[in-house]
């Protein structure tokens, strides 16, 4: 599991830029004492120069080093073009009870502080990056560019999610219509990662993992961090007492003792878990049970898996 995020940088800084460089740096650094020492996490700020093109950028002075001739990268250079859509209705509020100085994260918070490290990731890589959000609408789509202010702009776009208040207005989830929108407002063939608990509680969720199929048919390769707290959603561990449940997105109030449908709830929920990933196996997007409890690196890591298999 990962390190807690430094609560005293948070204090000092407050800058989520700031900690996604720690989240990354410490992730590489683990990265590299792991059975996985080696793999390409080196950022480089060069490539090879294609013969015929023009001599302009060559570094002489590298080529001097090593005899080779390279180009120097510049920030419109990119390898990748990435989208970061985030599911940003009120279930992903869930947990209430968080603190992200301490590692407790609810989905949300935990969703953002993955896309921060990955626009971190995408920056050193000199990638360009997107970032939509949707709940009952698109609340946010840019385009994907590798420019230090669109990075800015992205960051703090990211901070407006972790200062929403709990009062505002419930937002409930349309992801269909959301995703298949995208489908065709990403206007460039792109690795599309998706944070979402996948929870459409429109009268299209039924069709929600079309939409997926949709991204896959425009030509985007996609990866779905499913966001769930593990402990409590998935595996429903309450105590031994009754309980008031809320529906955060409808405000449906229910009243009941755990222990009456734990059995019920739990095969439900693996029942769904299944199909979506048996529906995303079909359509080759990359399924990926993100635990807000278990920390980045089973994010950081798939990410960087599968932009090893792009080029």
């Amino acid at each position: 599991m990962d390190q807690p995020i430094n609560s005293k940088e948070i204090e000092q800084f407050g800058s989520l830029e700031l900690i996604a460089r720690q989240v990354v740096e410490g992730f590489i650094t683990g990265l590299h004492k792991s059975p996985f020492h080696g793999f390409s996490v080196e950022f480089a700020e060069h490539r090879l120069y294609n013969t015929g093109e023009s001599t302009r950028h060559i570094d002489w002075k590298l080529f001097g080093r090593t005899e080779k001739l390279f180009v120097k990268r510049y920030e419109e250079e990119t390898n990748l073009r990435c989208q970061i859509i985030i599911d940003n209705s009120s279930s992903m509020y869930y947990p209430e009870d968080t603190n992200p100085a301490k590692g407790k994260f609810n989905k949300i918070s935990f969703s953002v502080y993955c896309a921060a490290a990955l626009i971190y990731l995408l920056k050193r890589q000199r990638d360009a990056v997107g970032l939509s959000l949707f709940s009952d609408e698109i609340e946010l789509h840019t385009m994907a560019k590798s420019s230090a202010v669109h990075h800015k702009i992205l960051y703090a776009e990211l901070e407006k999610l972790l200062n929403r208040i709990k009062t505002e207005k419930p937002r409930q989830t349309h992801a269909t219509d959301a995703l298949h929108y995208l489908a065709e407002n990403i206007h460039k063939r792109s690795l599309v990662v998706i944070f979402s608990d996948m929870m459409d509680n429109s009268d299209k969720s039924k069709e929600l993992l079309t939409a997926l199929q949709h991204l896959r048919h425009n030509k985007h390769e996609v990866i779905l961090f499913h966001v769930i707290d593990k402990k409590k959603e998935e595996n429903f561990e309450f105590e031994n007492r009754p309980y008031k449940f809320i529906d955060l997105e409808t405000g449906e109030v229910l009243k009941l003792h755990p222990n009456e449908i734990k059995d019920h709830y739990r095969k439900s929920m693996s029942e769904y878990k299944n199909m979506i990933k048996l529906k995303c196996g079909q359509y080759h997007v990359d399924f990926v049970e993100a635990d807000v409890n278990e920390g980045f690196r089973d994010v950081l890591l798939p990410y960087l898996l599968k932009r090893e298999k792009l080029f």
